[in-house]
């Protein structure tokens, strides 16, 4: 479509404005100009000497004028840059309208003016330190880099540099110097000062340009895009070329880069990247996709974007074995692609005229008010103005032919897009409409990740091969989303595994051979924050998930340490051996925790797995740890450290969210000294060697850290040694301990240490403790007190809570440990075996051990599904119905009404055992 300018007779106002011998075609231009475009109409007023120019000579003698003051160096730079730019404005501007020039024309002068002035600004700026235009190029990207440049539009340069050429003050390294001068060189150009500016400059497609610095050396930036460049970055440099500075230095560079943008294979993933950007421009800017007010010509549905994107994703494809394609304009490239046979003649001349159509009215739009604006104006009166200059009646009309221009650009590029997805895609191109059909509620999140996903922006995702794969496990991973009690969050876990996975052929092909593993991954990112955490930091967990026996039973903790030492064996070094066990745990804690989510095994069970792993992490880790340490400081003769686990990891049911509660002790005779280069006391000995152990179990490394470690429980405190002789433990225990800490000794198992010899003297120690003879009044104000304390220190944490609740494990623990202090019966560390044994005994109701279960189970889910206790007032539906399956409930209302029959059983035991004094069998 051409826009033709109707003629226009000059008012009587202009009489003394316009100059005399303006062609008929120049004075209709003035004309409309200077009714409808603000901008234009004070330049024509300011520049009457380009006018009279204008008149006598026409706008190439004029523009002539215009480039030879940018050359002219007896002026000041930036008022005759500034000067010049107005020039080639207004003559740029009525040449169109006039229609004297063709877009080609247009889009040519306005580059040239621009590679100048960007030439003469880093000849000043390097003038400026006495160095020659070497060392320090622009290359011109966008439109500018094809000479397509807009009438309004920003520059998009890349500044490389020389180090070697690159002259350098005193202090001052290459990388620096280069900056200072690139930064001179911008501000002559995009400054505003009382005469304007030169140009709108952009330097975001320069290499990770929030990071790196204004200029780039050229080693730094070939070493980048020969090696990890995207492809939207190729698509930039179709159209790049070196516009100022050492332009030499620039097309050497260009040279060196070329296989980098132009491959010898058939590069169809060109067109997934390509498209992928596409349909994400769309929904960014979905506001603008419709024909009408605010339509955005350059991003709209059928825009100059799409028929761009049109045109280089062709030449990606076929470029790379026909040089005569590499044409860095648009109309050039779409003309050589019709003449090789690769686009019909019928889509060349549709996408060739649209173009110019919308270029022109591009410009329409930017002239008016010299604005960066691709946007059908909103406002009726600013419509009909680009309306008139556009030869066209009113805004209606204007809307017309715009519906009529981009129709078949948006038809061409739905059918080169949809063309391009791999074979079984479910999720469409546009994945907008289809998600909206099928899940509504993500559409908004999920079309800018789908799109940033299909665009190759991760490593994982790049290869072809993987990208098929990826679409058909696509549709199940959005269904695992949309499921997910937060799907927000669920979508970034999935997004940021994606981003850490180091590959993604191998990994997706299995994805897609096994669907109940999309469905796993599904599960573990949207319901278990815990595992989908682990997840996006350590891809390779899922490993784990793809062994034959991932599902099976995990072997006790005698065979899990046995496992781990061989594992170990081989290791150079004790951080290699750390490194090994926080690897080894981290691979079980996760394949435990998908079992519990597959519902593959009991929660009570996973509790008493995760305990075997933190005894086989310990058993291998103190031997290592002690022969290190030894090799500075010997060994005790008759001496060894013991590890003893309280609470939940002695009790062997621990959650996702333990700690490990321990207590340190050693054998022999706390006055010997040990037999080392650096000889140490047996007591401080031990004391650094369980420091050790603590770090190797706490600190993180690469792996990761295994667990936190808690060692309050051990004799004084904090105030106490990290670690004592069992000899001063037994004397503590039977003449200083406080009740509580007796309490805590029934969970007390001996996890390291000497064989039997330790077990017996141990068992032996708590044999004496609960034999004491105990007034029960006591111990029951004890307890009393305790659970008080406890419910200062840490409140219930809303509805859920089926630990420090009422009627909680908290309580049930107290009522076991009281009656195992008081009977000196039921003696087991684990909690349910004591309890079978008290309610044999009949010192416990039998209901405990079912309300036992019930609360244990609970707790295993709750850590894993909400880290920290942060259990939300309302429960969301999709765990609701996971924790009504997982519980063996009909639904989540049923799990409220069994945890609350558990809660009233714990609660009248409380009362019958704790409260009712005398109440002793």
């Amino acid at each position: 479509m051409a826009f033709i300018l109707p003629d226009a007779e000059p008012p009587p106002d202009l009489a003394g404005v316009l100059p005399d011998g303006l062609s008929r075609q120049m004075l209709n231009a003035a004309v409309a100009a200077w009714f409808n475009a603000p901008f234009l109409k004070g330049l024509i007023r300011g520049r009457t000497a380009t006018m009279a120019r204008l008149a006598t000579d026409g706008p190439d003698a004029a523009l002539a004028d215009a480039m030879a003051m940018v050359r002219d160096d007896a002026q000041p730079i930036m008022p005759r840059l500034r000067t010049a730019r107005r020039d080639v404005a207004l003559i740029t501007a009525l040449a169109d309208l006039a229609g004297l020039w063709p877009l080609e024309q247009v889009t040519a002068a306005l580059s040239a003016f621009a590679d100048a002035a960007i030439d003469a600004a880093i000849t000043t700026a390097l003038a400026e330190r006495g160095a020659p235009p070497r060392g320090l190029v622009a290359l011109a990207l966008g439109k500018l880099g094809s000479h397509e440049l807009n009438y309004s539009s920003d520059a998009d340069l890349i500044f490389l540099h020389d180090p070697d050429l690159i002259p350098c003050r005193a202090g001052e390294d290459p990388g620096e110097a280069a900056v200072r001068i690139t930064r001179r060189a911008v501000a002559i150009l995009a400054d505003l000062t009382p005469d304007g500016y030169v140009a709108r400059i952009d330097l975001r497609l320069r290499p990770a340009s929030e990071i790196t610095p204004m200029s780039i050396s050229l080693n730094a930036a070939e070493q980048y895009y020969q090696s990890e460049a995207l492809t939207w970055e190729r698509v930039a440099f179709i159209r790049a070329r070196a516009a100022g500075g050492d332009v030499a230095m620039g097309a050497a560079f260009l040279g060196r880069i070329r296989p980098f943008v132009w491959r010898r294979s058939l590069d169809y993933t060109a067109v997934r990247d390509i498209q992928s950007v596409s349909l994400r421009i769309r929904d960014h800017f979905e506001a603008g996709q419709g024909i009408g007010p605010g339509f955005d010509l350059k991003r709209g549905r059928g825009g100059i974007r799409e028929v761009e994107f049109f045109a280089q994703i062709h030449q990606l494809i076929w470029g790379g074995r026909a040089p005569e394609l590499r044409c860095p304009a648009t109309l050039d490239g779409l003309a050589a692609l019709g003449a090789a046979g690769h686009v019909p003649a019928a889509d060349v001349q549709a996408l060739s005229a649209a173009y110019r159509a919308l270029r022109t009215l591009e410009h329409r739009l930017q002239m008016r008010r010299d604005e960066q604006t691709h946007a059908v104006p909103r406002l009726a009166a600013d419509r009909a103005a680009v309306a008139r200059l556009s030869g066209l009646q009113d805004g209606a009309a204007l809307e017309t032919a715009l519906a009529r221009i981009t129709a078949p650009v948006a038809a061409a590029y739905d059918r080169l897009v949809q063309a391009a997805l791999p074979e079984g895609t479910v999720v469409p191109a546009d994945p907008a409409p289809w998600l909206k059909e099928h899940h509504r509620p993500l559409a908004k999140l999920l079309v800018p990740l789908i799109a940033g996903w299909r665009q190759g922006r991760y490593r994982s995702l790049r290869a072809e091969a993987a990208r098929a794969d990826f679409e058909a496990v696509l549709p199940g991973l959005i269904d695992g989303l949309a499921a997910a009690a937060d799907p927000a969050t669920a979508a970034g876990r999935l997004d940021a595994f994606l981003a850490a996975l180091p590959a993604g052929v191998q990994f997706l092909a299995l994805l897609r051979a096994n669907p109940r593993l999309v469905t796993l991954l599904s599960n573990l990112i949207g319901v278990t924050p815990v595992l989908a955490e682990a997840l996006a930091r350590q891809p390779a967990l899922f490993d784990i998930m793809l062994s034959p026996d991932a599902f099976a039973p995990l072997p006790d903790a005698d065979r899990l340490t046995a496992s781990l030492a061989q594992l170990c064996a081989g290791a150079a070094g004790v951080e290699d051996v750390l490194d090994r066990v926080r690897r080894w745990t981290a691979e079980l804690r996760f394949q435990l925790g998908a079992q519990l989510i597959e519902g593959h095994a009991d929660a009570l069970t996973i509790g008493r797995n995760l305990a075997d792993c933190a005894d086989a992490a310990i058993r291998v880790l103190l031997p290592v740890v002690a022969a290190d340490y030894a090799r500075l400081h010997g060994a005790v003769p008759g001496g060894e450290l013991v590890v003893l686990a309280l609470g939940r990891h002695g009790g062997r049911a621990m959650t996702h969210a333990s700690d490990l509660d321990l207590v340190f002790l050693f054998t022999g005779d706390h006055t010997v000294v040990s037999d080392g280069e650096k000889p140490l006391p047996a007591s401080q000995y031990f004391n650094r060697l369980a420091a050790r152990l603590v770090t190797a179990l706490s600190v993180p490394t690469a792996a990761g850290a295994m667990y936190e470690i808690d060692t309050r429980l051990r004799p004084w405190g904090a105030k106490g040694n990290l670690a004592l002789s069992i000899s001063s433990f037994a004397r503590y225990q039977l003449e200083e301990a406080e009740s509580w800490e007796h309490m805590a000794l029934c969970r007390a198992r001996v996890v390291a240490g000497p064989a039997g010899t330790v077990e017996a003297v141990i068992g032996g120690v708590r044999a004496q403790v609960f034999a004491m003879p105990r007034d029960i009044d006591v111990l029951r104000e004890s307890v009393l007190a305790m659970r008080a304390d406890v419910a200062t220190a840490k409140p219930p944490q809303g509805r859920y809570d089926v630990k420090l609740a009422p009627g909680g494990l908290v309580d049930l623990e107290f009522i076991v440990h009281f009656r195992q202090l008081a009977t000196g019966q039921g003696l087991s560390p684990e909690l349910r075996p004591a309890i079978d044994q008290l309610v044999t005994a009949g010192l416990l109701p039998a209901e405990l051990a079912q309300a036992h279960d019930l609360l244990s189970r609970s707790l295993m889910w709750l850590r894993l599904l909400f880290p920290g206790a942060r259990i939300p007032a309302a429960m969301p539906a999709q765990i609701g119905t996971l924790l009504g399956r997982a519980l063996g409930a009909t639904d989540f209302a049923d799990v409220q009404q069994q945890l609350a029959i558990a809660k009233g059983v714990v609660r009248m035991a409380w009362a019958d055992i704790i409260l009712c004094k005398g109440n002793e069998p």
